[in-house]
Parts: C-alpha cells; sequence; structure tokens
C-alpha cells in the first residue's frame, strides 16, 4: 500500500512538472510573437520600403537613377531653391540669389544657416563636392556645359529653362520622392487660378481679357517682357499681349529690349506691370525711368491714360521663379484688381 501511494505520488509530480514546463514554453513562444509583431512597424519606420527603391527620372539631360529619398539635395539655380522649400525640403547647399544676397528675403527664414554654393551662371563643384549632396537639381540653360561634372558628384536632374516653375515641381517632386505632395502644389495653383478667372470676369470695370505689357528699366535701356516666368503665369490667369509681343512669345523670345524712345509705343497695352527698382544706388535707373515716363509718347499709352500702372516687386515676378513667388505674384495682381485671394 505504501509503495502504491509512493508511485501515485511520484506520477502527481512528474506530472505537474510537464505542466509547467508546458505553460513555460508556451508563454515564451507568446513573447516572441509579441515581440515580433511590435518590432515589424519600428523596421518598416527606420528604412520604409519607399526608402529602397529606385526610380528613374527622366530630365532635359537624359535619364538619372536615384535610390530612396535624397535627404542632401543641392539646388542650382532660384526656382530650385524656392521649389524645395515649398516641398518641404531644406537643400544643404544653394546658389546665391540674383538681388537680396545672399538668399531672397522671403525664403531667409526657411534657408537659415544654408551655405552658398557660387552663382548660378558659375557654381562652385568644390563647394558642392564638400557638401556630399545625393542629389543636384540644375537646369540645362544654366548647367548644360557640366552636366558630366555634376553628375559625377551626385545624382543630377536637370531642368529646360529656370523660369517654368511647374516644369520644377513636377521634376522635383519625382526627384525628392515628393510627387504626392508637388501634385497638391500644382492642384493649390489651380485652384487659385480658375478662382482669379472668375473674380476678375465679374468686374465691370474693365474689359477682359485685358492687354498687358510687363516692364523693366535699366541705365541704359528699358524691356517689355514678352516671355519668361510673369507673362507665362499672366497668360495663365487670361491676360493678352500686343501682337508684337505676342510674336516675340512665339518665337521663343523673352525679352525685347528698346534702346530708343521713340519705340515707347511698342510697350502700348491695357495695364503694365513694371518692376520696381531701389532708388539708393540705382541713379542711373531712376533717370532712365524719369526720362522714359515723361516723354510725349509715355502719356498717350493706353495703360497710361487709364492710371492702370503698376510697380510690383521684382523678386516675385522674375527672380524668384518658383511655385513660392508665383503665389505671391499673384497676390500683387489680385491686389492692384481690387480683388480678395
Amino acid at each position: 500500500m505504501l509503495k502504491l501511494r509512493r508511485g501515485l505520488l511520484l506520477v502527481c509530480i512528474l506530472t505537474f512538472v510537464f505542466v509547467l514546463a508546458g505553460c513555460g514554453g508556451a508563454k515564451e513562444a507568446g513573447n516572441k510573437s509579441t515581440n515580433t509583431s511590435s518590432n515589424a512597424p519600428a523596421a518598416e519606420a527606420a528604412q520604409p520600403e519607399s526608402n529602397n527603391d529606385t526610380r528613374t527620372i527622366e530630365h532635359a539631360m537624359g535619364t538619372t537613377e536615384i535610390k530612396g529619398t535624397p535627404q542632401r539635395v543641392v539646388t542650382l539655380y532660384q526656382g530650385a531653391t524656392d521649389v524645395a522649400v515649398a516641398l518641404g525640403v531644406k537643400p544643404v547647399g544653394v546658389v546665391e540669389s540674383w538681388v537680396e544676397q545672399p538668399i531672397y528675403t522671403y525664403l531667409r527664414q526657411d534657408l537659415d544657416g544654408v551655405p552658398i554654393v557660387g552663382l548660378e551662371t558659375q557654381p562652385n563643384l568644390e563647394e558642392i563636392s564638400k557638401l556630399k549632396p545625393d542629389l543636384i537639381v540644375a537646369s540645362k540653360i544654366r548647367h548644360e556645359a557640366i552636366y558630366e561634372q555634376l553628375s559625377q558628384i551626385a545624382p543630377t536632374v536637370v531642368s529646360e529653362t529656370v523660369f517654368t516653375f511647374k516644369e520644377t515641381i513636377g521634376l522635383m517632386g519625382k526627384a525628392t520622392n515628393q510627387e504626392e505632395k508637388g501634385n497638391q502644389l500644382l492642384a493649390d495653383w489651380d485652384k487659385r487660378v480658375a478662382d482669379f478667372k472668375t473674380k476678375i470676369a465679374g468686374k465691370s470695370d474693365i474689359t477682359w481679357p485685358e492687354e498687358v505689357s510687363v516692364l523693366n528699366f535699366r541705365a541704359d535701356h528699358a524691356r517689355i517682357y514678352a516671355g519668361g516666368f510673369a507673362p507665362e503665369i499672366l497668360s495663365e490667369l487670361g491676360f493678352v499681349f500686343s501682337a508684337s509681343q505676342q510674336e516675340a512669345r512665339d518665337k521663343g523670345e523673352t525679352v525685347l529690349k528698346l534702346t530708343s524712345k521713340e519705340s515707347i509705343p511698342s510697350m502700348n497695352g491695357g495695364v503694365f506691370f513694371i518692376f520696381q527698382f531701389d532708388d539708393t544706388g540705382e541713379d542711373e535707373v531712376q533717370k532712365t525711368y524719369e526720362e522714359w515716363t515723361s516723354h510725349a509718347l509715355w502719356s498717350n499709352l493706353d495703360a497710361v491714360k487709364n492710371n492702370q500702372v503698376f510697380m510690383v516687386n521684382e523678386v516675385f515676378w522674375n527672380n524668384g521663379a518658383g511655385i513660392i513667388a508665383a503665389n505671391r505674384m499673384l497676390d500683387e495682381v489680385y491686389q492692384h484688381y481690387g480683388l480678395t485671394p
């Protein structure tokens, strides 16, 4: 009887041990399952699939392969710098601005601390290389001759020119892996254009579409901007151009240079937008402006007779050449026509 009890006790002890072992194994398996589940999202967050993909970007100089999302971007023309900021990308290097050096006032806060890598027309390849970029954004009109050298430093994508901000957004959106955000910027722009067209068409005090001239005065001549950044935007907004300006546009000419005051009638239009200049240090420009605008031929122009001559910010209307500048320019057009954006 005693032996039987001892036998039963031994069986109970062994059974209890096996149960504990099974529970421990199940708990350990459960912990492994939980750890695998919690670690997977963390791993994806650290290195998402989009950061490993390789995209082939078509551009003005051919094609370029870019892997993942570039983190160190260098922009070599003003429009690209503007668009980078709009996309939420802070470049590691930019070229010097044309005015308000070294960086346009409207971009300074977003580009605080970003080094300058030379001029748009002459970027410093050595300084660019020191920054170890993983993407360079250039333009064919400025950088065709150094494209191969740039490509040896980092993957380089190239726009056709420097003032077509929609092309720049499309190119940089793809190259920086921000295509969705780029598309949203363009969609928002299209909404503003449509809004302006609706509101300007409802104004009873002007004849629409209105004939426009974009003017600029220099130390020794005057200019009509028939093409380029501002005229292309104005055309999209519904403005029209004189026959001579439209002929120049059709030929792909951007600037009509006027060296004689006898050419003043070619400026004619229903509204003038004149690039504003700083009187300080620009005495010769001021002199040219005063001489031309005090001429008898000037007083006969339609915009002058109808008091439709507006001074505008050249940075937004010409130099910035990106989506932020375009929106600032459009703000001024709304303002000059007494419209609410």
